[in-house]
């Protein structure tokens, strides 16, 4: 078999599948408005390791309905100005997709991520953020618990941007990120392509503790039948606390963390 045609064979393989099965159908987008609002806190117990702690609020629409809760907790290296690693846990309660449903799903996970930060003039600072994720999403079934689990494992890489545009770093920054998500796993079958979400607004120095940024995010997701897309415009606001406890800790160190679930 030519090496062409074995990677033709792959790429088309999930596709003949669906086939077989009468799953085939038109590509389908799913619009939705949301709110996300977060606060990502980084406790520095001395200048090398810190705690990291999460908690996070998306609703449908302006806070109308609930779309989930999610809280996450970890510890972390600071190696210098640029490289930190962390891992932890997380869990997330998700309320049903599905209209007339009730039952909510449990998601348990744990993560890996080392992130890199840099400063370019003092104007311009990037991070870029490489995140494994085990996940054990609870299945449900007709609105009821299956008791069982379906297992994944997800990568992603973020890309954040901020550029300060003023002079006086009192006043707001250019925030710009893009975060893409990739999922693998036996039970994974159409979509490896798990998220993409962008995020373009403001972030703003409240004080040497605590900053926040907000505007628009576009989370476009792939549905796990391949075909089903939700297209969710979204608005955010996240907080980010730094606590330091060490008199030499470094002053990029509240760069450490850009939360995103």
């Amino acid at each position: 078999m030519k090496p062409l045609f074995k990677i033709i064979l792959l790429v088309t393989a999930p596709l003949n599948i669906a086939q077989a099965n009468g799953q085939l159908t038109h590509k389908k987008i799913n619009y939705n408005t949301q709110t996300w609002v977060s606060i990502n806190s980084n406790i520095f117990l001395d200048k090398h390791w810190f705690i990291i702690a999460d908690a996070h609020v998306r609703n449908n629409g302006f806070f109308a309905s609930n779309s989930f809760y999610f809280g996450r907790v970890g510890a972390g290296y600071l190696f210098d100005k640029k490289v930190a690693v962390a891992a932890g846990y997380g869990i997330l309660k998700a309320a049903p997709a599905t209209e007339g449903w009730t039952t909510k799903s449990t998601e348990h996970r744990i993560f890996e991520q080392i992130q890199f930060t840099n400063t370019y003039k003092t104007k311009l600072s990037l991070l870029q953020r490489l995140r494994n994720e085990q996940r054990w999403q609870e299945i449900i079934v007709n609105d009821i618990k299956a008791g069982k689990n379906k297992f994944s494992n997800r990568v992603r890489y973020l890309l954040s941007l901020n550029y300060q545009v003023f002079k006086k770093n009192t006043l707001p920054q250019i925030a710009f990120s893009d975060e893409i998500l990739l999922q693998f796993g036996k039970e994974i079958i159409y979509n490896t392509f798990d998220q993409n979400r962008i995020f373009i607004g403001i972030k703003q120095k409240i004080n040497n503790s605590l900053s926040f940024d907000t505007g628009y995010m576009s989370v476009f997701q792939q549905k796990s039948n391949g075909y089903s897309y939700t297209q969710n415009n979204t608005f955010r606001l996240f907080f980010y606390y730094t606590f330091k406890n060490h008199p030499t800790a470094n002053p990029l160190q509240h760069k450490i963390t850009d939360g995103i679930e």
